[in-house]
């Protein structure tokens, strides 16, 4: 199989992780009034690109883990290809209903399921184990820091909280980008590797990887927003930026462990635990999506190389 094909799907995933994963970076500054959505939007644009331009120049721990989660031998394109369309495929759907799903990890279980259409041997169980691990963490971690932020936070006037929540959703946005930046870039490196050179990346693949995402944020995503930010708890904006303080918080330290996260995880996480009123209609749609991700996306790419390879 050709490269080109697969670099192409590449940037078609990393366009819709823009379009329906960097929303949840904004949701709570849109819910709660304090900035417009195209305002959002843009804020969040600049500051994915800056998030992986940024990271990648100092530190590669996301990508090398992606890199390295299986030995897809001489179908290595194949795999890849069944992989990225799966990820696409279960993203565009999700985004239809205004589920706030992961393609973070509907990668990870789309390079899981294409490498077991090959032979379970070709993956590394040790680094499903550290992803694994690292989605449990996010969860677990940004509901805490959510709550604590919460609870920690001293009375205010509205302006304040209003003020901060702005800064809150760039770093959010910006560690949005540094975590699914690496991730993208780690996928690159696997086809970049294939004439056999090992874990190698071009210098400006970062900016092309930011420049394609930010295009992706800019095509919004409001229905995204309206579900995590407005329907699932009732946000004020001292609840909002404690959210978006545990969402960064939780980002930022994965990030420097170099485990692979999800933004939609962590972000969800925090506003649980930092809002009030929880939906749990809502909550639990999403959590049903989340479980259902590995499952689908796996057998999507399982399925999609079975298919390739007698074709």
């Amino acid at each position: 199989m050709p490269v080109l094909p697969v670099l192409l799907l590449l940037a078609a995933v990393i366009l819709v992780n823009g379009w329906t994963d960097a929303p949840n970076a904004i949701a709570t500054t849109v819910a709660t009034g304090v900035l417009s959505f195209p305002a959002a939007v843009a804020l969040a644009a600049v500051c994915n690109l800056l998030g992986v331009v940024c990271t990648a120049a100092v530190s590669d721990a996301v990508a090398r883990t992606l890199w390295s989660i299986a030995d897809f031998g001489p179908y290595a394109l194949t795999a890849l290809s069944a992989a990225l369309a799966a990820t696409v495929l279960w993203a565009v759907f999700a985004w239809r209903f205004g589920v706030p799903t992961s393609e973070s990890h509907a990668l990870v279980s789309g390079l899981a399921g294409a490498a077991l259409a090959l032979g379970v041997e070709r993956l590394r169980p040790e680094v499903l184990l550290r992803v694994a691990f690292g989605l449990v963490l996010s969860l677990i971690l940004g509901w805490a820091m959510g709550r604590a932020f919460r609870r920690l936070l001293p009375p205010q006037k509205g302006d304040f909280y209003r003020r901060g929540q702005v800064i809150g959703a760039a770093l959010t946005a910006f560690f949005h980008g540094a975590q699914d930046g690496q991730k993208f870039l780690g996928v690159l490196a696997l086809v970049l590797s294939l004439g056999g050179e090992g874990f190698t990346l071009p210098a400006r693949a970062g900016w092309g990887c930011a420049g394609i995402m930010a295009l992706g944020t800019l095509l919004g995503g409001r229905r995204i927003i309206d579900t995590v930010g407005r329907k699932m708890v009732c946000l004020t904006p001292r609840s909002g930026f404690a959210a978006d303080l545990g969402s960064a918080g939780t980002l930022a330290l994965c990030t420097l462990l170099g485990l692979p996260v999800s933004t939609t995880h962590a972000k969800t996480a925090a506003i649980l635990g930092a809002g009030a009123d929880p939906n749990g209609r809502v909550a639990g749609s999403l959590g049903a999506a989340w479980l259902l991700t590995f499952p689908i996306c796996g057998f999507l790419a399982f399925l999609l190389v079975k298919c390739l390879l007698l074709w």
